[in-house]
């Protein structure tokens, strides 16, 4: 049965799965959306690179970050601004301020991240 769902951020407990790393996930059959709190910064140098084959595309609802994708130059970006990185990509954040807030949308969904719960 298909049915609505709605998320109260401050009352969802938020899974911590790396130090100073919290995430909230909610998601349909084929779309996933993940608000991710990152503290401890800033940080002398990015998070290694990573990739997945899964689009994405990040909201920066709080902080400031440097944006990494492999073969392009690093962007310096703050509160309201958006990153999309294609399937297979490998890309990460260097975080510039004490903590920042990212909201991330999946297709397809991440199932890693379910199993892991």
């Amino acid at each position: 049965m298909k049915h609505a769902q709605v998320m109260h951020l401050e009352a969802t407990p938020g899974e911590k799965f790396r130090a100073g790393w919290e995430r909230r996930i909610l998601h349909t059959r084929d779309l996933m959306t993940v608000v991710i709190d990152v503290e401890g910064g800033p940080w002398a140098e990015a998070d290694p690179l990573h990739s997945h084959p899964h689009e994405q595309i990040s909201y920066l609802a709080e902080g400031e970050i440097l944006f990494l994708a492999e073969g392009q130059e690093p962007v310096r970006m703050k509160t309201g601004d958006l990153f999309a990185v294609p399937s297979g990509v490998p890309h990460s954040i260097q975080l510039l301020s004490a903590r920042a807030r990212l909201v991330d949308t999946f297709n397809p969904i991440r199932e890693d991240f379910l199993a892991q719960r």
